[in-house]
């Protein structure tokens, strides 16, 4: 989950430079003539649809990628090659690696710094005179102070308590560890190793409050560029100094048409701002406010332009005759019309001409979430009686303590709890995809549950294998369509007909979403529900959450939504051996 690329270290502030890159798979555009600059200090937080092309724009910063068009580099004002930083989805160590070892491994470059120091400074105690040996020890000095080399072992325990690593023995491989501990040791890697530019997909998708709250803390005092992309709201309004949007942005219609289909992350160049994600969701409906009516007004004025062009070949009244019969007059008369129908005519050519050419694209047409219950129309008859979520002492060894828990039809709950606690583990037993070690649990007579797990799991029943593509695997697992795809506005068209493999993460989750609300169920089981969406669709996903008639039950440790949530809380302690 985290990779780092090879350097040579010296002083010099840093700087990551994107200059025009565009990049394509084999079946879409993602980014286009993209351009921005993040300074030294300064945290930028990218944002946008899923598909726009966040993680992709990342991965090019971190050279794991090669851009179709334009240039990424990190450059440094003392001309040295700084070090990029990626936290993605592999781990930067192997599963028979202990943690130990891959803690070591992070340091290295830690170590080796104060090693250089130790020789050089030998070497300069021999030979006092040599200007040579001198440069080279105060080379290596700053580089070892750079990297707060002698704090090394001080800075990896302060950053395993920090993110709740503190009591997994050393000595375990990193390939016995949960999901959610190793991708925390390989957040814990990336910044240990202290590269000069940072890139972070989804940093907090595997962090509690606390772990969230040491992260913020080390990003603010980061002294090279930070880029990340994030779902979390929260972190985004307390950490990011700069927001960039990677959705299309209102350019000529010239340059729209030359260089893409108008989709997510097809936009030319991108939206930057300043403020706070709050202050951004005001501006962004705003903006797309302004551009909706200026391109009305445009196409409007084109309109008028185009039949002023054609009109213009005319001038005075059709069929009228010159006052005077003479032939010097009609000829006169003859002239003059002309020339003014010529000028008239350039006249309009060039204003509509000049207004052809500055246009702006048609916006994109956006996806509007349907909401929770938008195949209800399809709910098949069930009810319950009693409570519609019953659990009893329920436990599993390792993973969740003994909990009780009964909620009412339509109720909705929302379980908190800190890293190891068992939310994820709840809701698998109350879904039946889990057997407790102890306890019961049940679901009221007759009604259906429905469970959103945290990574996406799109079945392949006939095995397509890459071939599959999402409208498929969405007709495989509801078998009907009776509530097709397009219902929910999770996907846009042209994505349904695209492999699922080349759909993005949150595409991915997008699809398992609409899969689990094609058949509406009764118990709506929500585990993170807001982790690799895009920030609109998590916006109107909370909102939606409200209106749902069923019994919803969610999982999250998204600050944002547990500050508005207006239901019931059930707060899990935590749990000895694994999260």
């Amino acid at each position: 989950m985290a990779t780092l690329s090879p350097s040579f270290h010296s002083s010099g502030a840093t700087q990551l430079v994107v200059d025009g890159v565009s990049f394509s798979y084999p079946d879409r555009r993602v980014l286009t003539a993209i351009s921005l600059t993040v300074a030294g200090g300064e945290r930028v937080g990218l944002i946008g649809e899923n598909g726009s092309g966040k993680s992709t724009l990342l991965r090019l910063a971190a050279g794991a990628l090669a851009p179709d068009a334009g240039s990424i580099v990190a450059t440094s004002s003392g001309g040295w090659t700084p070090r990029v930083g990626l936290l993605r989805q592999e781990p930067p160590f192997g599963d028979d690696q202990t943690v130990a070892q891959a803690l070591e491994a992070a340091i290295a470059p830690a170590r080796d710094a104060a090693d250089a120091v130790d020789a050089l400074g030998a070497a300069l105690a021999d030979r006092p005179d040599d200007a040579a040996v001198a440069g080279a020890f105060a080379d290596a000095l700053e580089e070892a102070e750079r990297l707060d080399a002698w704090s090394a072992d001080a800075r990896v325990g302060t950053m395993l308590a920090g993110l709740g690593l503190a009591s997994v023995p050393r000595t375990r491989p990193t390939g016995r560890l949960s999901g959610g501990q190793r991708a925390r040791l390989s957040l814990a890697w990336l910044l240990l190793a202290r590269p000069d530019v940072l890139l972070l997909d989804e940093p907090t998708n595997h962090l509690d409050d606390s772990a969230t709250e040491h992260l913020a803390d080390v990003l603010r005092t980061w002294r090279g560029p930070v880029a990340m992309a994030s779902h979390d709201r929260a972190f985004l309004d307390d950490v990011a100094t700069v927001l960039v949007d990677l959705d299309p942005a209102p350019v000529p219609h010239r340059v729209a048409a030359a260089v893409d289909d108008g989709g997510p992350g097809s936009g030319v160049g991108v939206t930057r701002f300043g403020g706070t994600f709050t202050e951004y969701l005001a501006d962004r409906a705003a903006s797309r406010e302004r551009w909706e009516r200026r391109y009305r007004d445009e196409q409007a004025e084109l309109k008028r332009l185009r039949a002023g062009v054609r009109d213009s070949h005319q001038v005075g009244h059709a069929g009228a005759s010159p006052r005077t019969e003479a032939r010097a007059s009609k000829k006169f008369y003859a002239d003059r019309n002309a020339t003014v129908v010529a000028r008239r005519v350039n006249d309009a050519r060039a204003r509509l001409e000049e207004l052809e050419e500055r246009q702006v694209r048609r916006p994109p047409a956006a996806l509007v979430f349907s909401g929770l219950d938008a195949g209800a129309a399809h709910r098949r008859a069930g009810g319950a009686t009693g409570h519609a979520v019953v659990a009893a002492g329920v436990a599993v060894a390792g993973r969740l303590s003994p909990v009780s828990l009964a909620v009412a039809p339509g109720e909705h709950v929302l379980i908190t709890g800190a890293n190891g606690s068992g939310k994820s583990t709840l809701l698998a037993v109350l879904a039946g995809a889990l057997d407790p070690t102890s306890g019961t649990a049940s679901i009221g007579s007759g009604l259906r549950v429905g469970l959103l797990t945290q990574e996406p799991r799109i079945a392949d029943p006939f095995g397509r294998g890459p071939a599959l593509t999402a409208r498929q695997a969405y007709l495989d697992a509801v078998g009907s369509a009776a509530v097709p795809l397009s219902t929910f506005g999770l996907l846009a068209g042209r994505d349904e007909n695209r492999p699922v493999a080349a759909l993005s993460v949150g595409q991915q989750r997008r699809l398992a979403l609409a899969i689990v609300l094609a058949d509406p169920p009764d118990v709506l089981l929500l585990d993170e529900p807001t982790n690799h969406l895009s920030l609109a669709l998590v916006t109107a996903l909370e909102e939606a959450i409200p209106r749902f008639p069923g019994t919803v039950i969610v999982a999250s440790h998204d600050r944002w939504l547990r500050r508005r949530w207006q239901g019931r809380r059930l707060e899990l302690g935590r749990t000895a051996a694994r999260d």
